[in-house]
């Protein structure tokens, strides 16, 4: 199954996609699915009206998650490119506040305060049930299923201390979504999926989701071990090579741009970039 939230008249929404028609499921919360046990049930959209999502605004997947986890220097090429070059021996997790999401479509802002405005495709799990202490072998127990992000990162802020809160919370720069697509319509742990990001059309990043360093079990794993995980929390596994500050010259997202996110059997998040000012 596969879901979009949506925004009509102020109204926040839910739409179910089953054999390529998208049912409107009214009020009903993605998160109160997952928690039921019932986002993989396609007997959810039995009987409910077709939705056109062209005259809704669409939203994140879950607007407002209980957690957004990120992962940093997840993949071995893009920890080489980092100024920390070496691979971490223990998750690099950081926090993403829900203030600083947006959704398909919706414009990437650049700050007036910095033009160091970064792209990073990601894979994200979300979490199905609550996890506290589980073990790796176990943990794909609690995926309830996946979505797309571009954690649009503003370097300069992201490196003035060690810790990356300021850099990786600028409104606007959280892209998320378009839809949750439940596990069962995905390789087992979301293995083997190409990762790729376009930006103005010209591919700037690709990898398969094999080369994580930390798999989608070890991450929730680690993450259950220090604190409670809840359904409908969400993890950032991390993005690969090619992001623009590593670059020679350096490619910074500027007003106008266009940037892709693509994922094998997920979809593909598209973001216009659109200067503070002018938004």
């Amino acid at each position: 199954m596969r879901y979009r939230a949506y925004s009509r008249d102020g109204v926040v929404g839910l739409a179910a996609a089953n054999k390529n028609e998208w049912f409107d499921l009214g009020d009903t919360s993605l998160v109160a699915l997952i928690a039921a046990g019932q986002a993989g049930d396609a007997s959810i959209a039995e009987g409910k009206p077709t939705i056109d999502l062209n005259t809704v605004q669409l939203l994140p997947p879950i607007p407002r998650p209980g957690k957004f986890v990120c992962v940093g220097l997840n993949y071995v090429d893009h920890a080489a490119e980092s100024p920390y070059k070496d691979v971490p021996d223990y998750p690099t997790f950081f926090t993403r506040f829900a203030s600083s999401l947006i959704a398909d479509g919706d414009p990437i802002i650049r700050p007036q305060c910095s033009h160091e405005l970064d792209f990073e495709g990601e894979l994200v799990v979300v979490v199905g049930k609550e996890a506290r202490h589980v073990r790796e072998e176990d943990a794909l127990d609690y995926v309830a299923g996946y979505s797309i992000f571009n954690d649009g990162s503003i370097r300069n802020y992201q490196f003035l201390a060690p810790q990356w809160t300021p850099g990786k919370n600028f409104d606007g720069t959280g892209a998320f979504g378009p839809e949750f697509v439940t596990a069962d319509e995905l390789p087992e742990g979301a293995k083997g999926l190409m990762l790729e990001v376009f930006l103005n059309g010209e591919k700037m990043q690709s990898a398969s989701t094999d080369a994580m360093v930390f798999s989608v079990a070890t991450l929730i794993s680690k993450a259950s071990e220090f604190m409670t995980l809840e359904p409908g929390d969400v993890i950032a596994t991390g993005t690969p090579a090619g992001v623009g500050f590593a670059r020679d010259p350096q490619v910074f997202m500027k007003d106008g741009d266009k940037v892709e996110v693509h994922i094998e059997q997920i979809g593909v998040l598209s973001n216009p970039v659109l200067d503070e000012t002018a938004a």
